[in-house]
């Protein structure tokens, strides 16, 4: 073989290898490519099958939160509406106990035995505690049900602390504790209703699960709030304890109880002062050591004290000295749709020597103020909330209009309006929260009788 056949050998064989190299690449390429047609078929059917099982689930995920949502609506609903109904149901919740407190004072005073005194202070003891239990879960309820709206003002912690102090002094003796009260001259931008029963819970469990020592109450000023502390010597509670304290029912240790120690306390005061420092918006910090004691704090923005107002110079007689102001021959009107609290205050101002004209409406008033001559009542004690929709502040009205006198009048009421506080205030009426307690109702129609007395004199 020739070189130039050699040549073009080389020549073929290196074109054959070049032309097998290029159908292999071709072949691996298709290989390659069909490779990834499966790859993609495969994932695309792998997205598929995913992509329904995730859309089954956020079905089901959807359905369960619609399921939840309508759940919790319906629960909030009950939940609102028990509150409401407890709420609005108060006057008859409280209407029957009224009645028995009524009556059991006036059993307790014709008891000619000290057994017979005895069971009746039992009776009447357990009838206020049940008023105290009442009065607890209907005003949570109110509070649960928004039905409580902080009126918001300037309050001085002076005169607050100054009638706490008066209240609870009395209770501190009789337990052989201390009560100190530093006034500061502060005041607070706060309800003054609320507060007060903010912090008469605190200091009624302060005393009441303190067996020596006592406690203080105080304030101060930090920056551009009042830090108002309630400590005493008590038992303390354990650190881990502390919210449990503020759930409905639950005690701790054994308290002191009232007065006579026959009650260790409800459990509902501080399950109340937390619902109520939670619509005032007050901070609320505890600080307690097991047999050393506690410390309540509470944070509230500073206001600044206005300028007092100047006092009218007013005389002063004492009661028993006035004749005219003694409730015998008092000449009462007493307005009251329940016929068992009609008949237990007939019983009982009859005992105190008054002159009596019930009634039960506006019908029954005018016709006992017309059917005898010249009577004109020295006092009226209305209930609040009467039949037909009808009011004890009208008949108020009316009877003042037709004496042209302004009567000292008491309404009588289980949950008192915003309306009647304001009243209150004016000086229009008094209020007395049912279930009426005799020795209050008594101390009252002897102030305004006095009152009375000193302004026709």
């Amino acid at each position: 073989m020739t070189s130039d056949e050699k040549t073009e050998l080389e020549k073929l064989r290196k074109i054959n290898k070049a032309l097998m190299s290029r159908v292999e690449r071709s072949a691996d390429q298709q290989s390659n490519a069909y490779s990834l047609f499966q790859t993609a078929i495969s994932l695309e059917e792998q997205v598929r099958r995913r992509t329904a099982e995730l859309s089954s689930t956020l079905a089901d995920l959807e359905r369960s939160n619609l399921q939840l949502i309508t759940a919790k609506e319906a629960a909030e609903t009950a939940n609102l509406s028990k509150t409401r109904f407890l709420a609005a149901a108060s006057h008859d919740v409280l209407q029957p106990l009224n009645a028995a407190l009524l009556l059991m004072s006036t059993l307790s005073s014709v008891q000619s035995n000290d057994e017979g005194n005895r069971l009746c202070q039992q009776v009447e003891h357990s009838l206020e505690t049940m008023d105290t239990l009442l009065r607890n879960l209907l005003y949570m309820s109110r509070l649960d049900a928004g039905d409580v709206r902080p009126q918001w003002q300037t309050v001085s912690l002076d005169s607050l602390f100054e009638s706490i102090a008066s209240d609870f002094q009395p209770i501190a003796q009789v337990r052989n504790l201390e009560l100190r009260v530093r006034l500061t001259g502060l005041s607070v931008w706060s309800d003054p209703t609320m507060l007060r029963r903010t912090i008469q819970n605190i200091v009624a469990n302060a005393l009441r699960y303190t067996k020596t020592g006592g406690a203080l109450l105080t304030a101060g000023k930090r920056g551009d709030h009042v830090l108002i502390r309630v400590a005493d010597t008590g038992i303390g509670i354990e650190k881990n304890r502390h919210k449990d304290i503020f759930i409905e029912f639950k005690r701790f240790g054994q308290g002191r109880g009232d007065i006579d120690g026959s009650s260790a306390g409800l459990g509902l005061g501080l399950a109340i002062v937390e619902r109520m420092v939670n619509t005032l918006g007050i901070g609320l910090t505890l600080n307690s050591r097991l047999d050393h004691g506690s410390c309540f704090s509470l944070k509230l923005p500073y206001k600044e004290t206005p300028s007092p107002a100047p006092k009218p110079k007013t005389s002063f007689r004492h009661p028993e000295k006035l004749g005219g102001a003694r409730l015998a021959n008092s000449k009462v009107l007493v307005v009251e749709n329940d016929v068992a609290a009609l008949q237990a205050l007939d019983a009982l101002l009859t005992q105190w020597g008054c002159h009596l004209k019930l009634a039960s409406s506006t019908k029954e008033t005018l016709f006992a103020l017309n059917n005898e001559a010249n009577w004109e009542p020295d006092l009226i004690i209305a209930d609040q909330h009467l039949n037909d929709n009808e009011r004890g502040t009208s008949i108020i009205r009316i009877v003042r209009q037709l004496t042209g006198r302004r009567i000292p009048a008491i309404v009588v009421t289980a949950d008192p309006s915003e309306r009647l506080w304001k009243m209150a205030d004016q000086g229009r009426l008094e209020v007395m929260q049912k279930p009426v307690k005799p020795a209050q109702l008594r101390a009252l129609m002897t102030h305004l009788r006095s009152r009375d007395y000193e302004l026709s004199a």
